[in-house]
């Protein structure tokens, strides 16, 4: 059916072919509904980086050693070999009858359920093609990171390479690739079905293999120290590798989030509309000092958001950050992964990427942080670590002055508080000037004593000669 229509303010005439543009768009329009999350059920969605984020820094986004997932299908990388003998290796460590037509089988009746947890409909991926994608995925990830046995597997996974599965630079790719990307993911649904195919109680062993090695991981870069809580009403599955990386990193106060939690005046209301951080020189100026504060899988600090100010607010205690060129990839995905699912799982990784990119923006200030301990890392100069923190956050979309989403929100108003106290300020600055050197302090302190003792004499002269 044809349909002809024309423009008010021109003499053109168009002609729509208006059957399959109806059709179109009712497929599209089906697909939506199909993909919605259902009430009560959040649902973590991987979706493209946006243009603002990938134009900073385009490769911390992009695979690589090995294409995990439909937005990378199309990726030629030389890892597909290595794929085709992970199925073979979880065929082997499968009993006889789970023969690969089973497998392809299971995935099948899973394909609409995880096709809905991308943000892309992917059309041009067809139905054969993205379950053998889910399946030689899925058998990759599991070679490399399940414990099944070891005579079974194509790389040795297991238990003895858990001590040791970052030794090799491939290991290291993979887990980058693997763990790190957003882009990069499948469903973690995917892998405990094919674990589930595989060995008795696949499902949960699955889940307890990657979590025992995600946990690894995080203890080794010093991002976290313990087991992720799972509490009610948030997740409490991941819902793919990445996500379970950011179920590590949540700050132990979480009352913070609410606006006056703590109960003091000081949060009431804002101290300034514009939600900025000063930067750790100018906290400096304002006697604000810094301390280094080591983990504890059962202390008050478990992972790098845990950042506090003490009593006093004098001493903003901050988690140590190492810093090596895979903190910039990881710290980016993950505040991807909050930009898309913020309601499912918060943004307490991009206030923390806010506070640092702020804090530590110049070279004065990492120069200053690394004396206190709070930063280490191994780039070749100080400057050149401050224009990556410069550069982290851009292309983010995140609000400082709001509480609900801010966990550090408190901190800032009495950091911001205390940086607008003149008196505060010139004590500081009288710190710096005259009681950073012990030589200066003691001429300060005789000089103070020499004024004393003339005013003591002058006062004594006159007395004496009143009563002459």
């Amino acid at each position: 059916m044809n349909h002809k229509g024309q423009s008010s303010d021109s003499d053109s005439v168009v002609v729509l072919e208006m059957d399959p543009l109806v059709h179109e768009l009712k497929r599209k329009l089906a697909s939506l509904k199909s993909s919605k999350t259902l009430p009560g059920e959040p649902r973590i969605i991987v979706s493209k980086v946006g243009h603002l984020r990938r134009n900073v820094c385009n490769s911390e986004y992009d695979p690589d050693h090995v294409s995990i997932g439909p937005y990378n299908h199309v990726r030629h990388l030389p890892t597909q070999q290595d794929k085709l003998r992970s199925l073979d290796a979880v065929l082997t460590a499968a009993e006889p009858s789970m023969t690969v037509e089973v497998y392809l089988k299971e995935l099948a009746c899973l394909e609409d359920k995880a096709r809905s947890y991308y943000a892309n409909t992917f059309d041009g991926i067809t139905t054969h093609q993205f379950v053998h994608m889910l399946l030689l995925d899925g058998c990759y990830i599991l070679s490399r990171f399940a414990s099944f046995p070891a005579k079974h597997t194509a790389h040795g996974a297991g238990a003895a390479r858990s001590s040791a599965f970052a030794a090799s630079l491939e290991d290291l790719a993979v887990v980058r690739d693997v763990f790190f990307l957003a882009e990069n993911q499948i469903p973690f649904f995917v892998l405990e079905k094919i674990g589930e195919l595989t060995v008795p109680d696949g499902k949960a062993r699955v889940g307890k293999w990657i979590a025992d090695h995600a946990l690894e991981l995080m203890k080794a870069q010093r991002y976290a120290v313990a087991a992720p809580a799972m509490v009610p009403p948030e997740l409490t599955a991941p819902e793919n590798l990445l996500h379970l990386l950011h179920m590590h990193l949540k700050p132990q106060e979480m009352d913070a989030l609410l606006p006056g939690a703590t109960g003091n005046g000081a949060a009431d209301k804002p101290v300034s509309s514009v939600g900025r951080w000063r930067t750790a020189t100018e906290y400096s100026y304002a006697g604000v000092k810094f301390r280094s504060q080591e983990m504890s899988e059962k202390g008050g600090v478990r992972c790098i958001l845990d950042v506090r100010l003490d009593s006093g607010g004098g001493t903003l205690e901050v988690p140590r950050l190492d810093i090596d060129n895979e903190t910039w990839r990881l710290l980016r995905n993950l505040m991807e992964l909050e930009q898309r699912n913020r309601e499912a799982v918060g943004s307490h990784v991009t206030a923390y990427c806010v506070f640092m990119s702020q804090l530590a923006s110049d070279r004065k200030d990492v120069e200053l942080l690394s004396k206190r301990g709070v930063i280490v890392h191994a780039h070749g100069n100080d400057a050149e670590v401050a224009q990556h923190f410069a550069d982290l956050c851009k292309g983010i979309v995140f609000d400082t002055s709001e509480p609900k989403i801010n966990y550090l929100w408190d901190i800032r108003q009495k950091l911001e508080k205390r940086s607008r106290s003149y008196r505060r300020r010139w004590m500081a600055w009288l710190r710096r000037k005259y009681f950073s050197n012990p030589w200066l302090a003691v001429g300060l302190l005789a000089a103070a004593i020499g004024l004393v003792c003339a005013i003591v004499q002058a006062v004594y002269s006159v007395l004496s000669y009143k009563q002459g």
